[in-house]
């Protein structure tokens, strides 16, 4: 998964241990460009935006992320005793993972005190054409001060469905997929990886928690061993991606922040009945790529019944 930093957004610079206004009269440090958050007054869509120029750094230069780094400790480490010391983690085993899952649920419930932030998340892009911005694979952390529009579209069908059913529309989906077995890729404990049956792109993939459970911090930092299954899932399907490109973007989707809910909108009152975390991947197959129109109508030229199947069948 890599490593956990932190990213910038509007009104507040988020360096996964501080928080402070950008809009000072003094610059303020971000990491690791200074950008801007702008929201579209017509169509309401959010856009980070800025010179996202990056120097190429001297081959000479040490990693900044790699241990022994002239770059300072971070502030929080994953293994006991060692806080503020270097990191030690190499190579990625499950346990790793599984360290790091739950290094990012703590971050994410500690941010979600603050009544400013409306979602918190983690994202990574690996590979040069998903925007990886540094040679070493690194996950960023993000805290916004909105609900990306996304989550609010499974936020709204979660709830009609809700309404409707008295039941999680995505955990009948799930229980769906188990039955028919058509497009699962694979089942780990209480964890379920599976290809959708809409996908935006090819090899599309998501990961799910077999019991309904809104918020992945509250999984996350439950008691020890509660997320092994997740990490060695997570581990086994991005090795089955990069069967398929090593170019890829991956978002945990979970619920936004109801410690500090809102008075207004409806889909905070059910949220943790209808509600249902995941991890969504989206691989970058450059040959396959192909614009979608302005109604937001994606293509996919591989079903995902034969994605299933090829990631199925891939030797990792």
């Amino acid at each position: 998964m890599g490593i956990l930093k932190g990213f910038k957004f509007p009104n507040y610079q988020i360096t996964d241990h501080k928080i402070s206004n950008s809009f000072d009269s003094h610059p303020t440090f971000c990491f690791p460009y200074c950008m801007e958050l702008r929201k579209d007054p017509i169509t309401r869509s959010w856009v980070i935006t800025g010179d996202d120029v990056n120097e190429p750094a001297p081959r000479t230069q040490a990693c900044r992320f790699c241990g022994p780094t002239a770059q300072p400790a971070q502030m929080i480490a994953t293994v006991p005793g060692l806080d503020g010391g270097a990191w030690s983690a190499r190579n990625v085993s499950d346990a790793e993972v599984e360290r790091f899952l739950r290094l990012a649920a703590q971050r994410i419930l500690d941010l979600k005190r603050d009544s400013r932030f409306k979602y918190v998340s983690i994202f990574k892009n690996q590979g040069e054409v998903a925007g990886q911005e540094f040679e070493h694979p690194t996950s960023q952390l993000t805290a916004t001060t909105f609900v990306p529009r996304r989550v609010l579209y499974e936020l709204r069908a979660g709830r009609d469905y809700f309404d409707a059913k008295e039941r999680c529309v995505f955990c009948d989906i799930l229980a769906q997929e188990e039955r028919q077995g058509l497009r699962m890729l694979e089942i780990r404990g209480d964890y379920a990886a599976f290809c959708p049956y809409a996908p935006r792109v090819p090899y599309e993939t998501w990961i799910l928690p077999r019991s309904h459970e809104s918020a992945f911090e509250r999984t996350g930092s439950a008691r020890v061993g509660s997320v092994t299954d997740l990490a060695s899932l997570l581990q086994r399907t991005l090795q089955r991606i990069r069967t398929v490109t090593e170019s890829f973007h991956l978002v945990l989707h979970t619920a936004p922040n109801n410690l500090h809910p809102s008075s207004s909108l409806g889909y905070w009152k059910t949220l943790d009945d209808d509600y249902h975390w995941h991890i969504e991947i989206l691989p970058i197959l450059e040959a396959k790529a192909k614009s979608y129109t302005f109604k937001e109508v994606y293509y996919s030229p591989v079903a995902s019944e034969t994605a299933v199947k090829r990631l199925r069948d891939a030797k990792i």
